[in-house]
């Protein structure tokens, strides 16, 4: 097949698919002549181009060609390139733009040839000819003829370009060819993708031979001899049964060695886990155990399922084995191990994987994980460094970062997260730890204490985003120089805009670097005192040929330029044309970087003063993501007929300029000074600037301040994208801080990579304390990009490195090379790409090797420096800066509560006040003791301002008509409840006369109720006066609350109502001062379902199939990644007056949301609890639904019993409520829609336990708040009678009040209740004091099941709060209802539940046939079972009225219950709200009219049609005369 017209590429190859810059080089592309081959195996295709196209991109589109156009054939795709080059290219020229190309080419001919070119040097003699210059070696030799004739046929063939090549061999022997066979071919290897480097981890390479493995086991107690010994007691059938467990025992272990677990003893190789494909056979593997489960079936067997990895895949394995023995296995199959299986593979039916089932044995391994060690003699510091806490880009725990380098003998090591310093809390904790067990271990070996400042330290920093708002929009020149400043030479700021005269102008440059590129056209307009006075437009010869990429920019041909007088004679006549003028352009410090180095290069003045277009933009059209020349002319109504030319640009930039002069006009801004103070004023124009990366560490206290003050202001004040600190401020808080150079993105990494000039650099390098390089494989990337034209090798990368060290050696800066670490081990590498796949990066990109390297492998990385300058910028600089900085804790140690003048003396007052008015005065003896020792205990610890601040927010709330309800401990406080903070009264049960104040705490039938209620005794009048008296006690020790020393860190919780939260934080700035209060922060991390979720992501975009086992083993990895940050929903931090909170933590806008005024603490408030009061002031719906429960009856709340005889026959049953099970859907009881025991789990322990008293409610609502409590321990103890629901542990007081009531030490009795109210079982010194003091067995081991408890003063104060809610549903239904659905309701649909009990029913039993519901039905059906009791109790709905229903409240019309707007499906609150408002304004006309002034969405109203609601509305406003007759 042959062709001889020319075609364009895209016409003879219409179908391939090719986009992005690979299309755009072939855009323009001849195909002069297609052939094929003798043999038709290749298919030659001849391009014609005028320009140069890289090698790599021809052989990406020849294996294109040969996949796409040839494919399926046999044939390949060749092209042949031809190259119609411009006058401008001589032989260096092309060898400049060229060689890369010509490395990849000459190593696909011979990899010795592409070794020995890649290191060649050139030489041009004369105009045409060039000198190739090689090693001076026979290998060399050899292989030089075929360079010479390669390069002579590409350059007069390909080129046409006719000149000669000769070969020199001078340059020192790299003896290349004896290792080139092992070196991959530059840019032709195929990139490794982020699977396929997980999957080459190092298992099998790093593990140690089976049989050498198996050597090293160690001796363990053999399973087969422990059934041998298990002694077989008493004869019969229990002899038999123990004969049948020895038999099963023995089946299943069938060796005496002791490393098997099950089955046989085997040496079979292990295969790698992902050579396993589908069903097998039978495998051996390996591998270290991640997860372990069991589940016990019939017949006494239990499958025992684990989850295996090698590192290169997961894969489950399931075994069968006697239930008598499960334990025993599960135990040596705990995660952690490492143990080789051989079993069979098979597809499982439930897992739907392949699984390892049925294995014939499994043996205990050791571990073949091989833990990276420093052993270099001198040890190096890591001052760049990444965690979890670093915005999603960091994978591994700052502690095992930091654990690392303290297990390596480092000095120190730096924490440095973008952006945040959330990781230092975590890393203070590790080195406080690690500084502690040191001193211990010096202790026992009687030696001093290690001197803090020579411990291991961590350096804390923060790598952040530092823009220079040093240059500014105007930017002064030499102003005595400059003729347009003869009048304002001594005040240039003062420079008259509106008079002004005015350049405009643009440049068009071969390349982005003022001191290597050339400028090939000057566009200009000139403005005299706002009148156009001039045009300037000529093209520059560059001399140099035009780079393809500018050419397809700005349609500027090497032809074009050719004619046009060189720069020496164009760029005078332009800076004459400048002369007595201010310069403007659009991006101004790139043009004039230009104008001024070619002036420069000429000697000629350029003292210009510039005007930057983008900075006025940002000022005066704030708020948008672009300022590029289009975007800005956009947003002008400016047109730009050609982007990218410099005559077009100029005239587009000067509409823009005046126009936006004029605007600084109206606001009053004359002058150019005004104008950069403008800006200055302007956050949001910083904020927008271009952000450098910057490393800063903090030297001392002074500089922690300060850091924490930057972080503060980047986030509250400079938050776009990313929280930015501005040069300005940086060097306002500059004391105390280290600032680093930081990485690639760096503000000197990127003028090194962008070619600035050695003053630019000078100037940058000046501001930095030390500069930074990298690993070059952190920085491989920059390769492959195109928008760094300067990198195009390894050896660029190196070179730029080298740069650095000059640049510290030239301006004394010290040179650190720091690994930029964002993980731990080479092997977590898989855990960021995924996290970043998650974000939308590139895949393509091959991801950099973060981890953190040892001082081997730092010291082999820069060796290319030679080992004196490796060795200093390794490890002797970076130990210098670890010296400067002090050993400082992150977080401030010292106890800093706020300060309320007096409170000591105003607490005891409100105490003693309340005491004396409820049992008079002189107080009862208990009374007074109890009263007096708390307040002691309190105002001794300089507790007394919680109470206050407390007993004030209280307060407040309760005068606005709204109850608080306690939480957690604090109503074993007595003096909580004498000051009015919480209602629970912890004293003993006692009577108490309100009139008299008779008291009684001590006769024999108050003793018989210790350990209950005070309202469980039976009603009494005062034997004095003859009064009620009233019923008080719940029993609670203070010590709860305090502990028995008084030290424990109180921790006061308020319930208050959901709708008053807000008020009620606004009131501790009443208190404290507006600037003293912030919002308790929180970090939002991945979780485990989202981490699953990025994985299956990861995995999917590049068609990766994993078993699930593995997939959860690398979303592991990810899990605790911190994704942004919150606020705790009640907590508020205070701050002591006088203090800065950046002392303590920096502070921020939640989710950095900068449009809300909420302000929160950086560190999670857990990480600074210990130093500054917390105040958990949570909403809740309780004190809410009482609000309107009182507001509907006018029924005090508090005045109401708790012990109602009605209310209290809820828990058993339904006769309370007037119907019985069969109308109730089968329930029993009658707590549907009460607190603490609506829910089905509640109301179920209520059928099993009866209860009959406040005290075992009290006990049920702990039972079912804690865990592990009720279910398989105190439920199961009941039911076998061995213990009653009132003697069960059903509160953490339950514990230190049995131990204590069995003679244990009061104080062994508290730690206990401490140890497992927080699940962390029983120390041994615990469980041989529960021992002495003769503690049942049932009651330890119940002890030992607890994971959390709940304590008995929070569990009494709900239950207080649910009795009164339930005295309204028994008494005051309709009222009950109402408000449930205000409030509580969650799912009320008007459609399904409003339209009588027959359709409620339809509508339940539709959802009950379902085999699974959405969250949402589930919801509407937990409100169904509350409208069906109502319905069962004959309470009927009203419809929907418009004009009398509410938007969000239920309410009472006529006896029956109206529901509010918020019930139609569909209606928001807000809609609703609307609606509401919108009724008021009379009645509505029509359908239209609603819509129109409602706002109500047309969905919403067909849907008030579809029901009813709408009555006889028409649809539109339009009415005919038919309506009127």
């Amino acid at each position: 097949m042959k062709s001889t017209m020319a075609k364009s590429f895209y016409e003879v190859f219409p179908t391939i698919r090719v986009k992005g810059e690979l299309h755009d080089l072939f855009a323009d592309v001849q195909v002069t002549r297609v052939a094929f081959n003798k043999d038709h195996t290749r298919l030659r295709v001849y391009l014609d181009s005028g320009h140069l196209i890289p090698k790599k991109q021809i052989y990406e589109m020849e294996t294109l060609l040969t996949g796409e156009v040839c494919g399926g054939t046999g044939v390949q795709a060749v092209l042949i390139e031809h190259f119609v080059l411009s006058a401008l290219y001589n032989p260096e020229m092309l060898m400049r733009e060229y060689k890369d190309s010509l490395v990849i080419e000459m190593w696909k001919n011979s990899p010795i040839l592409g070794s020995f070119f890649k290191e060649a040097s050139f030489a041009y003699p004369e105009e045409n000819k060039v000198e190739v210059h090689l090693e001076n070696s026979g290998f060399s030799r050899d292989g030089g003829a075929k360079i010479h004739s390669i390069l002579e046929q590409i350059f007069r063939e390909r080129c046409g370009m006719d000149c000669s090549v000769s070969m020199v061999y001078d340059l020192p022997v790299r003896h290349h060819a004896r290792a080139v066979l092992d070196e991959p071919a530059p840019a032709v290897r195929a990139p490794q993708t982020p699977a396929q480097a997980s999957a080459q981890l190092p298992a099998d390479q790093m593990a140690e031979s089976p049989e050498k493995a198996e050597e090293k086991l160690s001796p363990m107690d053999r399973l087969q001899a422990s059934a041998d010994r298990a002694p077989l007691k008493g004869a019969g059938k229990q002899a038999k049964k123990g004969a049948a467990e020895n038999k099963a025992i023995r089946s299943f272990i069938r060796s005496n060695r002791p490393e098997v677990i099950c089955g046989r003893e085997f040496d079979d190789d292990a295969m790698p886990i992902s050579d396993i494909i589908g069903e097998m056979g039978e495998v051996t593997i390996r591998g270290k155990i991640m997860t372990n489960e069991r589940r016990d079936i019939r017949n006494e067997k239990s499958i025992l399922k684990f989850t295996l990895t090698d590192f290169t895949d997961s894969i489950i394995v399931k075994i069968f084995a006697p239930t008598m023995y499960a334990d025993q296995t599960m135990n040596r199959l705990a995660p952690g191990k490492f143990v080789k299986v051989k079993g069979f593979t098979k597809e499982d039916t439930f897992e739907h994987e392949i699984t390892v089932s049925s294995p014939s044995g499994i043996m205990e391994i050791p571990s073949f994980e091989t833990k990276r060690k420093d052993n270099f003699e001198k040890k190096r510091v890591e001052l760049h460094m990444h965690t979890k806490m670093s915005d999603m880009d960091g994978v591994s725990e700052c502690k095992d970062l930091v654990k690392r380098a303290y297990q390596w003998g480092w000095p120190a090591v730096a924490i440095t997260d973008h952006g945040n310093v959330q990781a230092f809390p975590d890393a203070n904790h590790l080195v406080e730890a690690l500084y502690g067990d040191e001193c211990k271990r010096r202790k026992a070996e009687g030696l001093p204490p290690v001197d803090r400042q020579e411990f291991f330290k961590v350096i804390y920093g923060v790598e952040c985003y530092l823009v220079d708002d040093l240059k500014k929009m105007v930017t002064f020149g030499k102003t005595e120089e400059d003729p347009a400043f003869a009048n304002d030479r001594k005040a240039p700021g003062e420079y008259r805009t509106e008079p002004g005269n005015y350049v405009i102008f643009d440049i068009e440059t071969t390349g982005f670097s003022s001191e290597n590129d050339r400028i090939i056209e000057i566009g200009a307009v000139r403005y005299e005192k706002g009148v156009k006075t001039g045009d300037f437009s000529e093209f520059i010869n560059p001399k140099v040929p035009i780079p393809f990429r500018i050419t397809r920019l700005t349609s500027i041909t090497d032809e074009m330029v050719l004619p046009a007088d060189p720069v020496e004679k164009v760029l005078p006549r332009f800076l004459e044309f400048c002369k007595g003028c201010v310069l403007v352009g659009h991006n101004v410090g790139f043009d004039i970087s230009f104008i001024r180095k070619n002036a420069k290069d000429l000697g000629l003045p350029a003292p210009f003063t510039t005007i930057d277009t983008v900075g006025m933009a940002r000022v005066m059209l704030p708020g948008h993501k672009s300022y590029n020349l289009d975007a800005v002319g956009k947003l002008l109504n400016v047109v730009n007929p050609h982007h990218h030319r410099a005559v077009d640009d100029a005239a587009t930039t000067a509409e823009i300029f005046i126009r936006l002069l004029g605007m600084f006009t109206e606001k009053g801004v004359t002058t150019l000074g005004g104008m950069n103070a403008l800006a200055d004023s302007d956050p949001d124009v910083i904020r927008r600037l271009r952000p450098y990366h910057c490393i800063l560490l903090a030297k001392n206290v002074t500089g922690r301040t300060n850091l924490y003050r930057l972080i503060s202001q980047s986030h509250l004040t400079y938050f776009y994208q990313k929280p930015k600190i501005p040069k300005t401020l940086l060097m306002k808080y500059r004391e105390g801080l280290i600032v680093g150079s930081a990485c690639v993105m760096g503000e000197l990494y990127q003028a090194l990579l962008d070619q600035k000039s050695e003053e630019t650099l000078a100037g940058i390098v000046d501001f930095y304390d030390y500069l930074e390089i990298q690993p070059r494989g952190n920085n491989e990337f920059l390769i492959e990009s195109d928008r760094y034209e300067s990198i195009r090798s390894e050896e660029d990368i190196l070179n730029i490195n080298r740069k650095i060290v000059s640049l510290g050696e030239q301006y004394g800066k010290p040179v650190v090379a720091t690994g930029d670490v964002h993980f731990l081990d080479p092997e977590d590498e898989i855990y960021r790409s995924i996290i970043q796949d998650s974000m939308g990066m590139n895949q393509e990109e091959k991801p950099a090797p973060l981890y953190l390297k040892t001082t081997d492998e730092m010291m082999e990385e820069f060796s290319y420096l030679g080992n004196a300058k490796c060795e200093e910028v390794v490890i002797t600089n970076p130990n210098r800066i670890a010296s400067w900085i002090d050993a400082i804790s992150p977080v401030r140690p010292d106890k800093c509560p706020p300060v309320i003048e007096n409170s000591d003396g105003q607490l005891r007052e409100i105490c003693y006040r309340q005491a004396h008015k409820m049992y008079g005065d002189p107080l009862p003896k208990v009374v007074q003791d109890r009263l007096e020792r708390e307040l002691t205990s309190i105002i001794k610890n300089g507790y007394s301002v919680m109470y206050i601040i407390a007993q004030k927010l209280v307060w407040k709330s309760n005068e606005d008509g709204y109850l608080v309800g306690s939480r957690g401990s604090v109503g074993s406080s007595f003096v909580a409840t004498m000051s009015g903070i919480t209602e629970v009264n912890p004293l003993a049960p006692h009577y108490y006369c309100e009139s008299c104040h008779y008291s009684d705490f001590d006769s024999e039938e108050v003793k018989s109720y210790s350990g209950k209620c005070g309202v469980d005794m039976p009603e009494k009048n005062c034997p004095n006066c003859g009064k009620p008296l009233t019923r008080a006690g719940f029993d609670i020790p203070f010590e709860t609350f305090l502990g028995f020393k008084g030290d424990k860190e109180p921790d006061i919780d308020l319930n208050f109502s959901g709708e008053y939260q807000s008020k009620a934080h606004a009131y501790t700035k009443v208190i404290f001062g507006h600037e003293q209060t912030f919002k308790a922060g929180t970090i939002a991390t991945v979780a485990d379902k989202t981490a699953y979720g990025y994985t299956l992501g990861y995995c999917e975009h590049r068609g990766i199939s994993k078993r699930k086992s593995e997939i959860e083993r690398l979303s592991r990895g990810c899990v605790g990644v911190r994704r942004s940050t919150g606020q705790h929903p009640g907590g508020i931090v205070v701050l002591p007056l006088g203090e800065e909170i950046n002392t303590f933590t920096p502070v921020q806008h939640p989710a950095n949301d900068m449009t809300t005024p909420i302000v929160t603490t950086h560190f999670d408030y857990h990480s600074i609890d210990h130093n500054l009061l917390k105040l958990d002031i949570l909403g809740h719906d309780d004190p809410t639904m009482i609000r309107m429960l009182q507001d509907i009856t006018g029924v005090d709340p508090i005045q109401l019993p708790l012990d109602d005889e009605g209310v209290m026959k809820l828990f058993v049953g339904l006769e309370s409520l007037g119907i019985t099970p069969e109308q109730d859907g089968g329930i029993k009881v009658g707590t549907l829609g009460v607190p603490e025991f609506g829910t089905k789990f509640v109301m179920g322990m209520l059928q099993d336990t009866k209860p009959t008293t406040l005290s075992e409610l009290i006990k049920i609502s702990g039972l079912s708040h804690g865990t592990d409590v009720w279910l398989g321990n105190a439920s199961d103890l009941i039911a076998q009678g061995i213990c009653t629901l009132a003697s069960c542990i059903g509160c953490r007081d339950d514990i230190m009040i049995y131990l204590i009531g069995k003679g244990e030490d009061p104080s062994m009795a508290f730690k206990t209740m401490e140890s497992v109210r927080k699940g962390k079982g029983l120390k041994p010194e615990m469980e041989e004091a529960m021992k002495e003091a003769g503690v049942p067995e049932w009651y330890h081991d119940a002890c030992l099941k607890i994971k959390y408890m709940f304590p008995k003063g929070h569990a009494a104060a709900y239950v207080m709060m649910a009795l009164r809610i339930a005295w309204f549903k028994v008494h005051q239904p309709l009222a009950y209802y109402c408000a449930y659905y205000t409030i509580r309701a969650k799912a009320f649909d008007y459609e399904m539940m409003a339209q009588g009990k027959e359709h409620l029913l339809q509508c339940m039993q539709e959802y009950q046939a379902r085999d699974k519901l959405t969250a949402a039905e589930e919801a509407q059906m937990d409100d169904a079972l509350i409208v069906r009791e109502m319905y069962a109790r004959g309470i009927e709905f009203t419809p929907i009225q418009l004009g009398v229903a509410h938007g969000r409240a239920f309410q009472i019309v006529d006896g029956k219950i109206m529901p509010a707007y918020t019930s139609i499906h569909g209606m928001g609150a807000n809609a609703a709200d609307a609606l509401e408002e919108a009724c008021k304004g009379g009645p509505f006309v029509s359908q239209q009219d609603i819509r129109e002034r409602a706002k109500v969405s047309q969905t919403i109203l067909e849907k008030m049609s579809e029901l009813g609601l709408l009555g006889e509305l028409p649809e539109s406003n339009q009415f005919s005369l038919f309506d009127f007759m």
